[in-house]
Protein backbone atom coordinates (compact mmCIF):
# COMPACT_ATOMS: atom_id res chain seq x y z
CA UNK A 1 0.00 0.00 0.00
CA UNK A 2 2.73 2.22 0.67
CA UNK A 3 4.46 1.79 -2.70
CA UNK A 4 0.79 2.18 -4.33
CA UNK A 5 0.36 5.82 -2.14
CA UNK A 6 3.75 7.22 -3.02
CA UNK A 7 2.96 6.86 -6.75
CA UNK A 8 -0.70 8.14 -6.03
CA UNK A 9 0.77 11.07 -5.13
CA UNK A 10 2.60 11.41 -8.29
CA UNK A 11 -0.17 10.55 -10.48
CA UNK A 12 -0.97 12.84 -13.16
CA UNK A 13 -4.71 11.83 -13.66
CA UNK A 14 -6.74 14.48 -12.76
CA UNK A 15 -8.75 12.79 -9.77
CA UNK A 16 -5.12 12.36 -8.04
CA UNK A 17 -4.60 16.01 -9.26
CA UNK A 18 -7.72 16.94 -7.23
CA UNK A 19 -6.57 14.85 -4.11
CA UNK A 20 -3.35 16.58 -3.74
CA UNK A 21 -4.56 19.96 -4.17
CA UNK A 22 -7.12 19.07 -1.69
CA UNK A 23 -4.67 17.74 1.60
CA UNK A 24 -1.79 20.63 -0.08
CA UNK A 25 -3.81 23.81 -0.18
CA UNK A 26 -6.79 23.04 1.32
CA UNK A 27 -5.99 21.40 4.58
CA UNK A 28 -2.19 21.89 4.56
CA UNK A 29 -1.37 18.49 5.19
CA UNK A 30 -3.43 17.98 8.20
CA UNK A 31 -6.36 15.75 9.14
CA UNK A 32 -8.98 18.03 10.03
CA UNK A 33 -10.43 18.98 13.73
CA UNK A 34 -13.07 16.55 12.86
CA UNK A 35 -11.40 13.87 11.89
CA UNK A 36 -12.61 12.80 8.62
CA UNK A 37 -12.23 14.48 4.97
CA UNK A 38 -15.78 15.51 3.84
CA UNK A 39 -17.12 15.23 0.16
CA UNK A 40 -20.09 16.88 -1.03
CA UNK A 41 -22.52 16.49 -3.46
CA UNK A 42 -25.74 18.34 -3.48
CA UNK A 43 -29.11 17.84 -5.30
CA UNK A 44 -32.16 19.71 -5.87
CA UNK A 45 -35.07 17.19 -5.17
CA UNK A 46 -37.85 18.76 -6.88
CA UNK A 47 -37.45 16.57 -9.95
CA UNK A 48 -36.04 13.61 -10.74
CA UNK A 49 -32.19 12.50 -10.65
CA UNK A 50 -30.42 13.20 -14.07
CA UNK A 51 -27.64 12.94 -16.02
CA UNK A 52 -25.96 15.60 -13.74
CA UNK A 53 -26.50 13.74 -10.68
CA UNK A 54 -24.45 10.56 -11.97
CA UNK A 55 -21.85 12.84 -13.51
CA UNK A 56 -20.96 15.01 -10.12
CA UNK A 57 -21.62 11.76 -7.82
CA UNK A 58 -19.15 9.44 -9.83
CA UNK A 59 -16.62 12.37 -10.17
CA UNK A 60 -16.36 13.20 -6.78
CA UNK A 61 -16.30 9.58 -5.89
CA UNK A 62 -13.66 9.32 -8.40
CA UNK A 63 -11.49 12.04 -6.50
CA UNK A 64 -12.56 10.58 -3.16
CA UNK A 65 -11.03 7.42 -4.06
CA UNK A 66 -7.89 8.72 -5.46
CA UNK A 67 -7.08 10.62 -1.70
CA UNK A 68 -8.17 7.35 0.09
CA UNK A 69 -5.06 5.62 -1.78
CA UNK A 70 -2.68 8.94 -1.87
CA UNK A 71 -2.95 9.34 1.79
CA UNK A 72 -4.00 6.09 3.54
CA UNK A 73 -5.03 6.16 6.94
CA UNK A 74 -7.47 9.71 6.38
CA UNK A 75 -10.89 8.68 6.71
CA UNK A 76 -13.22 10.50 4.10
CA UNK A 77 -17.20 10.67 3.98
CA UNK A 78 -19.07 11.82 1.25
CA UNK A 79 -22.60 13.84 1.63
CA UNK A 80 -25.12 13.43 -0.76
CA UNK A 81 -27.28 16.66 0.44
CA UNK A 82 -30.76 17.18 -0.26
CA UNK A 83 -32.15 20.78 -0.91
CA UNK A 84 -35.22 19.56 0.33
CA UNK A 85 -36.02 22.63 2.15
CA UNK A 86 -36.74 24.72 -0.50
CA UNK A 87 -40.21 26.27 -1.57
CA UNK A 88 -41.48 24.60 -4.28
CA UNK A 89 -41.61 27.62 -7.47
CA UNK A 90 -43.51 25.45 -9.89
CA UNK A 91 -44.84 22.59 -10.58
CA UNK A 92 -43.30 19.84 -12.28
CA UNK A 93 -44.58 18.40 -15.31
CA UNK A 94 -44.08 15.05 -14.87
CA UNK A 95 -46.07 14.78 -11.73
CA UNK A 96 -49.16 13.21 -11.22
CA UNK A 97 -52.13 15.13 -9.16
CA UNK A 98 -50.55 18.19 -10.47
CA UNK A 99 -54.19 20.57 -8.70
CA UNK A 100 -53.25 19.02 -5.54
CA UNK A 101 -49.47 20.26 -5.43
CA UNK A 102 -50.31 23.59 -7.05
CA UNK A 103 -52.21 24.04 -4.05
CA UNK A 104 -49.14 23.64 -1.88
CA UNK A 105 -46.83 26.02 -3.95
CA UNK A 106 -44.23 27.56 -1.57
CA UNK A 107 -43.76 25.15 1.12
CA UNK A 108 -40.93 22.98 2.06
CA UNK A 109 -40.69 20.09 -0.71
CA UNK A 110 -40.65 17.92 2.39
CA UNK A 111 -44.49 18.96 3.54
CA UNK A 112 -45.97 18.59 0.48
CA UNK A 113 -47.95 15.55 -0.03
CA UNK A 114 -46.68 12.97 -2.20
CA UNK A 115 -48.12 13.41 -5.46
CA UNK A 116 -47.39 9.56 -6.14
CA UNK A 117 -49.08 8.30 -3.08
CA UNK A 118 -45.73 6.15 -1.92
CA UNK A 119 -44.76 8.15 0.83
CA UNK A 120 -45.07 10.89 3.43
CA UNK A 121 -44.18 14.04 1.23
CA UNK A 122 -43.23 15.06 -1.84
CA UNK A 123 -39.43 15.56 -0.63
CA UNK A 124 -39.48 12.22 0.77
CA UNK A 125 -40.45 10.76 -2.74
CA UNK A 126 -38.12 12.44 -4.93
CA UNK A 127 -35.72 11.67 -1.97
CA UNK A 128 -35.88 7.74 -2.35
CA UNK A 129 -35.76 8.08 -5.88
CA UNK A 130 -32.38 9.41 -5.35
CA UNK A 131 -31.21 7.09 -2.87
CA UNK A 132 -32.75 4.08 -5.20
CA UNK A 133 -30.49 6.19 -8.05
CA UNK A 134 -27.13 6.22 -6.09
CA UNK A 135 -27.89 2.55 -4.80
CA UNK A 136 -28.33 1.28 -7.95
CA UNK A 137 -24.62 2.22 -9.07
CA UNK A 138 -23.11 0.79 -6.00
CA UNK A 139 -21.93 4.87 -4.89
CA UNK A 140 -20.94 4.68 -1.23
CA UNK A 141 -22.13 7.98 0.61
CA UNK A 142 -24.71 8.95 3.13
CA UNK A 143 -28.20 11.15 2.63
CA UNK A 144 -28.27 14.51 4.20
CA UNK A 145 -31.59 16.20 4.08
CA UNK A 146 -31.75 19.75 4.21
CA UNK A 147 -35.22 19.57 6.24
CA UNK A 148 -33.78 17.36 8.83
CA UNK A 149 -30.73 19.12 9.65
CA UNK A 150 -32.55 22.62 9.88
CA UNK A 151 -35.62 21.34 12.30
CA UNK A 152 -32.99 19.01 14.20
CA UNK A 153 -30.97 22.24 15.46
CA UNK A 154 -27.83 20.45 13.58
CA UNK A 155 -27.52 24.20 11.50
CA UNK A 156 -28.44 26.05 14.42
CA UNK A 157 -25.22 27.51 15.70
CA UNK A 158 -24.31 28.27 12.09
CA UNK A 159 -27.62 30.04 11.69
CA UNK A 160 -27.22 31.95 14.60
CA UNK A 161 -23.48 33.05 13.36
CA UNK A 162 -25.01 34.49 9.92
CA UNK A 163 -27.60 36.45 11.94
CA UNK A 164 -24.39 38.10 14.12
CA UNK A 165 -22.58 38.42 11.23
CA UNK A 166 -25.89 39.75 9.19
CA UNK A 167 -24.71 43.11 7.86
CA UNK A 168 -21.40 41.44 6.65
CA UNK A 169 -23.22 38.66 4.81
CA UNK A 170 -25.58 41.08 3.05
CA UNK A 171 -23.41 43.60 1.96
CA UNK A 172 -21.61 40.65 -0.10
CA UNK A 173 -24.98 39.68 -1.77
CA UNK A 174 -26.81 43.05 -2.39
CA UNK A 175 -24.28 44.45 -4.98
CA UNK A 176 -25.06 41.15 -7.00
CA UNK A 177 -29.17 41.94 -7.05
CA UNK A 178 -31.50 44.43 -8.85
CA UNK A 179 -32.42 47.56 -7.05
CA UNK A 180 -36.39 46.02 -6.26
CA UNK A 181 -34.67 43.40 -4.94
CA UNK A 182 -32.32 44.75 -2.54
CA UNK A 183 -34.79 46.86 -0.84
CA UNK A 184 -36.77 43.64 0.61
CA UNK A 185 -33.56 41.36 0.10
CA UNK A 186 -32.90 39.21 3.47
CA UNK A 187 -30.48 35.86 3.91
CA UNK A 188 -33.03 34.68 5.93
CA UNK A 189 -36.46 33.02 4.40
CA UNK A 190 -39.08 32.54 7.83
CA UNK A 191 -41.67 29.93 7.16
CA UNK A 192 -44.69 30.63 7.76
CA UNK A 193 -46.16 29.01 11.12
CA UNK A 194 -50.00 29.79 9.55
CA UNK A 195 -49.59 28.16 5.78
CA UNK A 196 -46.15 26.34 5.95
CA UNK A 197 -44.53 28.72 2.90
CA UNK A 198 -41.54 29.74 2.85
CA UNK A 199 -41.50 33.44 2.87
CA UNK A 200 -39.88 36.10 0.70
CA UNK A 201 -40.56 38.72 3.19
CA UNK A 202 -38.38 41.81 4.33
CA UNK A 203 -36.62 41.60 8.25
CA UNK A 204 -37.46 45.40 9.97
CA UNK A 205 -35.11 43.57 13.36
CA UNK A 206 -32.72 41.35 14.73
CA UNK A 207 -31.85 40.48 17.98
CA UNK A 208 -29.02 38.36 17.90
CA UNK A 209 -29.21 37.94 21.43
CA UNK A 210 -32.35 36.33 21.40
CA UNK A 211 -31.49 34.40 18.20
CA UNK A 212 -34.66 36.14 16.22
CA UNK A 213 -35.67 38.14 13.23
CA UNK A 214 -39.02 40.09 12.94
CA UNK A 215 -40.10 40.19 9.48
CA UNK A 216 -43.57 41.59 7.84
CA UNK A 217 -46.43 39.13 6.16
CA UNK A 218 -48.17 39.89 3.60
CA UNK A 219 -51.05 41.09 5.80
CA UNK A 220 -48.29 43.79 6.93
CA UNK A 221 -48.31 42.27 10.38
CA UNK A 222 -44.65 42.42 12.42
CA UNK A 223 -43.69 38.95 13.36
CA UNK A 224 -41.43 37.99 15.47
CA UNK A 225 -39.71 34.45 14.80
CA UNK A 226 -36.30 32.50 15.77
CA UNK A 227 -34.03 31.88 13.04
CA UNK A 228 -33.16 28.24 14.56
CA UNK A 229 -34.98 24.92 14.45
CA UNK A 230 -36.45 25.11 11.16
CA UNK A 231 -38.68 28.39 12.04
CA UNK A 232 -36.52 30.18 8.96
CA UNK A 233 -33.95 29.00 6.08
CA UNK A 234 -31.32 30.90 3.91
CA UNK A 235 -31.47 31.90 0.62
CA UNK A 236 -29.68 29.06 -1.52
CA UNK A 237 -26.13 30.95 -2.02
CA UNK A 238 -25.87 31.75 1.74
CA UNK A 239 -27.38 28.51 2.91
CA UNK A 240 -24.83 27.01 0.25
CA UNK A 241 -22.12 28.89 2.29
CA UNK A 242 -23.71 28.04 5.49
CA UNK A 243 -23.55 24.53 5.10
CA UNK A 244 -20.16 24.26 4.06
CA UNK A 245 -19.59 26.55 7.40
CA UNK A 246 -22.00 24.36 9.40
CA UNK A 247 -20.43 20.61 8.20
CA UNK A 248 -16.69 21.70 7.59
CA UNK A 249 -17.13 20.90 3.58
CA UNK A 250 -13.78 20.18 2.25
CA UNK A 251 -14.40 19.21 -1.32
CA UNK A 252 -17.25 20.07 -3.33
CA UNK A 253 -17.71 20.37 -7.49
CA UNK A 254 -20.08 22.63 -9.31
CA UNK A 255 -21.01 23.29 -13.07
CA UNK A 256 -19.32 26.47 -14.94
CA UNK A 257 -23.00 27.71 -14.46
CA UNK A 258 -22.36 28.12 -10.95
CA UNK A 259 -18.73 29.86 -11.35
CA UNK A 260 -20.75 33.09 -9.40
CA UNK A 261 -22.69 31.69 -7.01
CA UNK A 262 -19.39 29.82 -5.91
CA UNK A 263 -17.46 32.67 -5.21
CA UNK A 264 -19.75 34.45 -3.49
CA UNK A 265 -21.00 31.49 -1.24
CA UNK A 266 -17.12 31.39 -0.62
CA UNK A 267 -16.98 34.94 0.80
CA UNK A 268 -20.14 34.52 2.91
CA UNK A 269 -18.41 31.00 4.47
CA UNK A 270 -15.04 33.23 5.17
CA UNK A 271 -16.82 36.01 6.81
CA UNK A 272 -18.64 33.04 8.99
CA UNK A 273 -14.96 31.72 9.64
CA UNK A 274 -15.37 28.94 7.38
CA UNK A 275 -12.67 27.60 4.72
CA UNK A 276 -14.59 27.46 1.78
CA UNK A 277 -13.99 23.89 0.03
CA UNK A 278 -11.74 23.12 -2.63
CA UNK A 279 -13.94 23.43 -5.85
CA UNK A 280 -13.47 21.38 -9.15
CA UNK A 281 -15.79 23.47 -11.89
CA UNK A 282 -16.58 20.98 -14.32
CA UNK A 283 -17.76 22.21 -17.95
CA UNK A 284 -21.97 21.78 -18.65
CA UNK A 285 -23.14 19.27 -21.75
CA UNK A 286 -24.20 19.95 -24.92
CA UNK A 287 -26.88 18.80 -27.19
CA UNK A 288 -26.44 17.47 -30.48
CA UNK A 289 -26.25 21.08 -32.16
CA UNK A 290 -23.57 22.17 -29.63
CA UNK A 291 -26.19 23.87 -27.72
CA UNK A 292 -26.12 24.02 -24.12
CA UNK A 293 -28.68 20.79 -22.16
CA UNK A 294 -31.61 22.14 -20.60
CA UNK A 295 -33.75 20.00 -18.35
CA UNK A 296 -36.71 22.58 -19.13
CA UNK A 297 -35.59 22.00 -22.98
CA UNK A 298 -36.27 18.50 -22.85
CA UNK A 299 -33.13 18.37 -25.52
CA UNK A 300 -30.46 16.14 -23.31
CA UNK A 301 -29.58 12.63 -22.94
CA UNK A 302 -30.72 10.66 -19.83
CA UNK A 303 -28.87 8.43 -17.50
CA UNK A 304 -31.72 5.91 -18.49
CA UNK A 305 -31.16 6.50 -22.48
CA UNK A 306 -27.60 5.71 -22.13
CA UNK A 307 -28.31 2.50 -20.13
CA UNK A 308 -30.56 1.18 -22.77
CA UNK A 309 -27.06 1.36 -25.24
CA UNK A 310 -24.52 0.68 -23.13
CA UNK A 311 -22.61 -0.51 -19.51
CA UNK A 312 -23.08 2.13 -17.01
CA UNK A 313 -18.92 2.14 -16.93
CA UNK A 314 -19.14 3.50 -20.07
CA UNK A 315 -20.86 6.35 -18.89
CA UNK A 316 -18.49 6.89 -16.15
CA UNK A 317 -15.83 6.68 -18.13
CA UNK A 318 -17.06 9.61 -20.71
CA UNK A 319 -17.83 11.68 -17.27
CA UNK A 320 -14.13 11.08 -16.37
CA UNK A 321 -12.84 12.43 -19.77
CA UNK A 322 -11.97 16.14 -19.80
CA UNK A 323 -14.50 17.21 -17.09
CA UNK A 324 -13.13 20.84 -17.81
CA UNK A 325 -14.28 20.45 -22.13
CA UNK A 326 -17.78 21.11 -22.88
CA UNK A 327 -19.20 17.67 -24.78
CA UNK A 328 -21.75 16.60 -26.64
CA UNK A 329 -23.91 14.58 -24.87
CA UNK A 330 -25.57 12.62 -27.63
CA UNK A 331 -26.70 9.16 -28.85
CA UNK A 332 -23.89 8.99 -31.17
CA UNK A 333 -21.37 9.81 -28.39
CA UNK A 334 -21.94 5.47 -27.08
CA UNK A 335 -20.56 3.53 -29.24
CA UNK A 336 -16.82 5.58 -28.96
CA UNK A 337 -17.37 4.91 -25.25
CA UNK A 338 -18.10 1.81 -25.04
CA UNK A 339 -15.19 1.30 -27.20
CA UNK A 340 -12.26 3.32 -25.15
CA UNK A 341 -14.09 2.25 -22.11
CA UNK A 342 -13.15 -1.54 -23.53
CA UNK A 343 -9.81 -0.74 -24.80
CA UNK A 344 -8.50 0.60 -21.63
CA UNK A 345 -10.41 -2.61 -19.81
CA UNK A 346 -7.87 -4.53 -21.96
CA UNK A 347 -4.86 -2.40 -21.44
CA UNK A 348 -4.55 -2.64 -17.55
CA UNK A 349 -4.07 -5.65 -16.24
CA UNK A 350 -0.42 -5.48 -18.28
CA UNK A 351 0.16 -1.67 -17.42
CA UNK A 352 3.00 -0.84 -14.65
CA UNK A 353 1.60 0.09 -11.62
CA UNK A 354 2.26 4.04 -12.18
CA UNK A 355 0.14 3.26 -15.61
CA UNK A 356 -2.54 1.84 -14.14
CA UNK A 357 -3.24 4.28 -11.60
CA UNK A 358 -3.92 6.82 -14.56
CA UNK A 359 -6.23 4.31 -16.63
CA UNK A 360 -9.29 5.38 -16.39
CA UNK A 361 -10.63 2.11 -15.77
CA UNK A 362 -8.77 2.15 -11.97
CA UNK A 363 -10.74 5.22 -11.12
CA UNK A 364 -14.61 3.61 -12.58
CA UNK A 365 -13.43 0.84 -10.51
CA UNK A 366 -12.10 1.74 -7.75
CA UNK A 367 -9.00 -0.02 -8.23
CA UNK A 368 -10.09 -2.95 -9.22
CA UNK A 369 -10.99 -3.19 -12.63
CA UNK A 370 -12.89 -6.88 -14.09
CA UNK A 371 -10.51 -9.41 -16.04
CA UNK A 372 -12.83 -10.65 -18.46
CA UNK A 373 -11.54 -9.85 -22.29
CA UNK A 374 -13.61 -8.58 -24.73
CA UNK A 375 -12.77 -9.57 -28.48
CA UNK A 376 -14.86 -7.58 -30.62
CA UNK A 377 -15.57 -3.88 -30.32
CA UNK A 378 -18.69 -2.28 -30.16
CA UNK A 379 -18.03 -0.79 -33.52
CA UNK A 380 -17.99 -4.31 -34.73
CA UNK A 381 -20.91 -5.85 -33.20
CA UNK A 382 -23.10 -3.49 -34.43
CA UNK A 383 -21.75 -3.63 -37.98
CA UNK A 384 -22.65 -6.99 -37.60
CA UNK A 385 -25.85 -6.59 -35.77
CA UNK A 386 -27.12 -4.74 -39.71
CA UNK A 387 -25.51 -7.27 -42.54
CA UNK A 388 -27.65 -9.92 -39.52
CA UNK A 389 -30.76 -7.93 -39.46
CA UNK A 390 -30.27 -9.49 -36.28
CA UNK A 391 -33.60 -8.87 -34.02
CA UNK A 392 -31.81 -10.23 -31.03
CA UNK A 393 -28.54 -11.92 -29.44
CA UNK A 394 -29.12 -15.19 -30.48
CA UNK A 395 -28.39 -14.11 -34.40
CA UNK A 396 -25.25 -12.38 -33.09
CA UNK A 397 -24.19 -14.83 -30.85
CA UNK A 398 -23.95 -17.81 -33.74
CA UNK A 399 -21.23 -15.34 -35.39
CA UNK A 400 -19.72 -14.67 -32.31
CA UNK A 401 -18.83 -17.57 -30.84
CA UNK A 402 -17.48 -19.08 -34.49
CA UNK A 403 -15.50 -15.85 -34.29
CA UNK A 404 -14.19 -16.45 -30.57
CA UNK A 405 -14.43 -19.81 -29.63
CA UNK A 406 -15.35 -20.80 -26.25
CA UNK A 407 -17.15 -17.25 -25.84
CA UNK A 408 -20.60 -17.77 -24.38
CA UNK A 409 -23.28 -15.53 -22.43
CA UNK A 410 -22.78 -17.76 -19.36
CA UNK A 411 -18.57 -17.32 -19.48
CA UNK A 412 -18.10 -13.89 -20.71
CA UNK A 413 -20.66 -11.52 -19.37
CA UNK A 414 -19.80 -8.42 -20.39
CA UNK A 415 -19.49 -9.69 -23.81
CA UNK A 416 -23.23 -11.16 -23.90
CA UNK A 417 -24.51 -7.29 -22.45
CA UNK A 418 -22.08 -5.81 -25.44
CA UNK A 419 -24.22 -8.08 -28.03
CA UNK A 420 -27.40 -6.82 -26.25
CA UNK A 421 -26.39 -3.57 -26.21
CA UNK A 422 -25.54 -3.34 -29.78
CA UNK A 423 -29.09 -5.16 -30.96
CA UNK A 424 -30.88 -2.07 -29.07
CA UNK A 425 -28.65 0.34 -30.62
CA UNK A 426 -28.65 -1.23 -34.28
CA UNK A 427 -32.56 -1.52 -33.95
CA UNK A 428 -33.19 2.14 -32.92
CA UNK A 429 -30.18 4.49 -34.65
CA UNK A 430 -28.56 2.46 -36.98
CA UNK A 431 -31.53 0.58 -38.79
CA UNK A 432 -33.58 3.83 -39.50
CA UNK A 433 -30.06 5.59 -41.39
CA UNK A 434 -28.66 2.91 -43.57
CA UNK A 435 -28.62 3.81 -46.94
CA UNK A 436 -26.70 1.51 -50.07
CA UNK A 437 -25.54 2.70 -53.08
CA UNK A 438 -25.36 0.90 -56.16
CA UNK A 439 -21.13 0.34 -57.27
CA UNK A 440 -19.80 2.31 -59.95
CA UNK A 441 -18.35 -0.06 -62.89
CA UNK A 442 -14.97 0.69 -61.94
CA UNK A 443 -15.67 -0.11 -58.36
CA UNK A 444 -17.69 -3.41 -59.43
CA UNK A 445 -13.98 -4.40 -61.12
CA UNK A 446 -12.23 -4.22 -57.29
CA UNK A 447 -15.28 -5.54 -55.53
CA UNK A 448 -14.72 -8.70 -58.60
CA UNK A 449 -11.20 -8.71 -57.55
CA UNK A 450 -11.98 -8.51 -53.91
CA UNK A 451 -14.14 -11.61 -53.75
CA UNK A 452 -11.90 -13.56 -56.08
CA UNK A 453 -8.91 -13.69 -53.77
CA UNK A 454 -10.96 -14.40 -50.91
CA UNK A 455 -12.26 -17.59 -52.58
CA UNK A 456 -8.49 -18.29 -53.06
CA UNK A 457 -7.14 -17.57 -50.09
CA UNK A 458 -6.10 -20.70 -48.26
CA UNK A 459 -4.68 -19.72 -45.05
CA UNK A 460 -6.11 -19.50 -41.64
CA UNK A 461 -8.87 -16.49 -41.61
CA UNK A 462 -7.40 -14.27 -39.49
CA UNK A 463 -8.45 -10.55 -39.28
CA UNK A 464 -5.45 -9.59 -39.91
CA UNK A 465 -4.96 -11.89 -43.09
CA UNK A 466 -8.21 -10.77 -43.86
CA UNK A 467 -7.28 -7.03 -43.72
CA UNK A 468 -4.21 -7.53 -45.63
CA UNK A 469 -5.77 -8.82 -48.61
CA UNK A 470 -8.60 -5.67 -48.47
CA UNK A 471 -5.24 -3.79 -48.65
CA UNK A 472 -3.85 -5.11 -51.97
CA UNK A 473 -7.45 -4.91 -54.00
CA UNK A 474 -7.51 -0.96 -52.71
CA UNK A 475 -3.88 -0.76 -53.70
CA UNK A 476 -4.26 -2.61 -56.89
CA UNK A 477 -7.19 -0.11 -57.66
CA UNK A 478 -5.49 3.09 -57.05
CA UNK A 479 -6.54 4.77 -60.21
CA UNK A 480 -10.62 4.47 -59.02
CA UNK A 481 -9.68 4.83 -55.07
CA UNK A 482 -6.70 7.42 -54.91
CA UNK A 483 -6.46 6.81 -51.01
CA UNK A 484 -6.98 3.57 -49.13
CA UNK A 485 -9.25 5.71 -47.33
CA UNK A 486 -12.29 6.02 -49.96
CA UNK A 487 -11.15 2.33 -50.45
CA UNK A 488 -12.65 1.77 -47.46
CA UNK A 489 -15.31 4.63 -47.46
CA UNK A 490 -16.57 2.99 -50.76
CA UNK A 491 -16.96 -0.77 -48.92
CA UNK A 492 -19.14 0.97 -45.91
CA UNK A 493 -21.25 2.62 -48.40
CA UNK A 494 -21.71 -0.36 -50.91
CA UNK A 495 -21.86 -3.41 -48.16
CA UNK A 496 -22.98 -2.07 -44.99
CA UNK A 497 -24.81 1.15 -46.22
CA UNK A 498 -23.06 3.61 -43.91
CA UNK A 499 -20.17 6.08 -44.50
CA UNK A 500 -18.07 4.94 -41.75
CA UNK A 501 -17.50 1.30 -40.78
CA UNK A 502 -14.88 -1.17 -39.16
CA UNK A 503 -11.54 -2.83 -39.61
CA UNK A 504 -13.08 -5.33 -42.63
CA UNK A 505 -10.47 -7.33 -41.95
CA UNK A 506 -11.70 -7.66 -38.54
CA UNK A 507 -15.48 -7.97 -40.06
CA UNK A 508 -15.43 -10.56 -42.51
CA UNK A 509 -13.82 -12.82 -39.78
CA UNK A 510 -16.88 -11.99 -38.19
CA UNK A 511 -19.11 -12.48 -40.34
CA UNK A 512 -17.30 -15.51 -41.98
CA UNK A 513 -15.56 -16.01 -45.32
CA UNK A 514 -19.04 -17.38 -46.77
CA UNK A 515 -21.56 -15.24 -45.35
CA UNK A 516 -19.05 -12.11 -46.98
CA UNK A 517 -18.60 -13.41 -50.07
CA UNK A 518 -22.46 -13.51 -50.39
CA UNK A 519 -22.77 -10.10 -48.83
CA UNK A 520 -20.10 -9.03 -52.05
CA UNK A 521 -21.62 -11.03 -54.60
CA UNK A 522 -24.88 -9.23 -54.24
CA UNK A 523 -23.53 -5.88 -54.21
CA UNK A 524 -21.81 -6.58 -57.74
CA UNK A 525 -25.09 -7.72 -58.73
CA UNK A 526 -26.61 -4.11 -57.72
CA UNK A 527 -29.19 -6.12 -55.75
CA UNK A 528 -31.10 -4.06 -53.24
CA UNK A 529 -29.35 -4.77 -49.91
CA UNK A 530 -31.67 -2.83 -47.77
CA UNK A 531 -34.01 -5.08 -48.75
Amino acid sequence: MTAFSDLARNATAWPFQEARTLWDDRLKSKVPDKGYVLFETGYGPSGLPHIGTFGEVVRTTMVRRAFELAYPGVKTRLFAFSDDMDGLRKVPDNVPNKEMVAQHLGKPLTSIPDPFGTHDSFGAHNNARLKAFLDSFGFEYEFKSSTEAYKSGQFDNALLRVLERYDDVINVILPTLGPERRETYSPFLPVCPKTGVVLQVPVVHRDVKAGTIVYVNDAGEKIETLVTGGHTKLQWKCDWAMRWYALGVDYEMSGKDLIDSVRLSSRICQILGGTPPQNLTYELFLDEEGQKISKSKGNGLSVDDWLKYAPPESLALFMYQKPKTAKRLHFDVIPKAVDEYVDFLEKFPAEEDAKKLDNPVWHIHGGTPPTEKVPLTFGLLLNLAGVAHAEGPEVMWAYVSRYAPGAAPATAPLLDKLVKYAVAYYQDFVKPTKTYRAASPDEVKALIDLRDILVAFTGEPTAEALQTLVFEIGKKHAATFPGLRDWFKALYQILLGQDQGPRMGSFIALYGLKESLTLLERAIKGENLAA
